[in-house]
């Protein structure tokens, strides 16, 4: 039996398309908010994009379980007083057209609060709402190159890299359902919504951690690590007799803890391996000494060794291993959804745990205008 979700009693009218907004969406309605999706006639895009069930994409399923579906064409006066109409008893309004546009459709900032002063407005784009960025059309990858975010990722041998998600995209829309929630509690001081905005460039910028830190004190660019860690040695993945694992030594007592596992503690005697700072700059010869030992033995003899001394290990695991693991049945990461026509489609879990008001499957991904006369049947002009 479905429980009440976190968010139950929240309306969002969701303008968004293709990924970070629907993203940002798919967080509220998973966690009960009900969801609008503002399609035009011919959906969103992504309906006809990626693998299919049945013909229904998969693509599209994970991106909009938990929705509901309206069919609104707002190049047409008429259907852009049914959004007016929407718009005064809901409690957010999510786009993520370039900025300007949704102004351009007549739906500036104060033309919102004046239908509901109590509407959060958010939105998802590219490089921020001002200066000589923000008309550029932005898609993951551009941002993933302007931000910065490109040149951290792989090695001198393979120049910049993208990551394979599209981070960006994900990061914005999480960001911005955080901002929403966070604009919602704050109206409950002031009874008035405001304005939210996330930037697929922004949010990398945020992701550089230490490495934007560094740069801050040394004004000098990182140097590219591949799968070592930027500022730790050793750490990184290392050869076996059957493939490699993946350790992570993140302080000095686990380094020597790694070190002992593989009989390697003399190493820290070593004038080259004292201290972080000389391991640094001899890693690749450290690495070269490591990757003699562990490849004496199979992956799964290091990770049970390492972790039963309190190392952190693990195997590098392909799509198909780790989506049929242990630890996703565990963590339940893999759910089932009953599509339209009760198509069964598999898509990623629920990440955030609540104990009382928990995410779950409030219904199917939506087909095209599924809840369209439900919907507009009941607003009030």
């Amino acid at each position: 039996m479905l429980k009440e979700g976190a968010l139950s009693g929240i309306k969002v009218i969701d303008l968004t398309r293709v990924i970070s907004g629907p993203f940002c969406t798919l967080l509220l309605a998973d966690m009960g908010a009900e969801v609008i999706k503002i399609e035009p006639p011919k959906g969103d895009n992504v309906r006809n994009q990626g693998k299919f069930i049945d013909g229904y994409s998969a693509y599209f399923a994970q991106f909009n379980r938990n929705k509901k579906s309206v069919v609104l064409d707002l190049y047409k006066n008429e259907d852009k007083e049914k959004l007016k109409l929407l718009l005064k008893d809901s409690d957010v309004i999510v786009d993520n057209f370039r900025p300007g546009i949704l102004a351009k459709m007549g739906f500036d900032s104060q033309t919102l609060s004046s239908i509901n002063p109590r509407l959060v407005q958010a939105s998802v784009n590219g490089f921020g709402s001002t200066g000589k960025y923000s008309q550029r059309p932005a898609f993951d990858f551009i941002a993933q190159a302007i931000s910065g975010f490109m040149s951290l990722n792989g090695s001198k041998k393979t120049g910049p890299v993208r990551t394979a998600a599209p981070i960006s995209d994900l990061i914005a829309g999480l960001y911005c359902a955080f901002g929403i929630v966070s604009a919602i509690n704050a109206r409950h001081n002031t009874n008035k919504g405001q304005i939210v905005e996330t930037s697929l460039t922004s949010s990398l910028i945020s992701l550089m951690a230490y490495l934007s830190a560094e740069y801050f004190v040394t004004e000098e660019n990182p140097k590219k690590s591949g799968n070592n860690h930027p500022i730790l040695s050793p750490y990184g993945l290392f050869e076996t007799k059957d493939g490699n694992i993946a350790v992570a030594p993140a302080n000095d007592k686990l380094c020597h803890v790694f070190l002992k596992t593989l009989n390697l503690e003399h190493l820290l005697e070593d004038d080259l391996f004292k201290t972080n700072s000389l391991r640094m700059n001899n890693r690749e010869k450290l690495n070269d000494i490591i990757n003699q030992t562990t490849e004496l033995n199979t992956t799964d003899y290091w990770i049970k060794k390492l972790n039963q001394n309190g190392c952190p290990a693990g195997k590098v695991l392909n799509m198909d291993e780790a989506l049929s693991g242990e630890l996703v049945k565990d963590t339940e990461m893999v759910i089932v959804s009953d599509g339209p026509d009760d198509r069964k489609i598999k898509m990623t879990g629920f990440p955030v745990k609540l104990s009382k008001t928990p995410a779950q499957l409030f219904r199917s991904p939506p087909k095209l205008g599924e809840h369209t006369h439900e919907i507009l049947s009941k607003i009030k002009k």
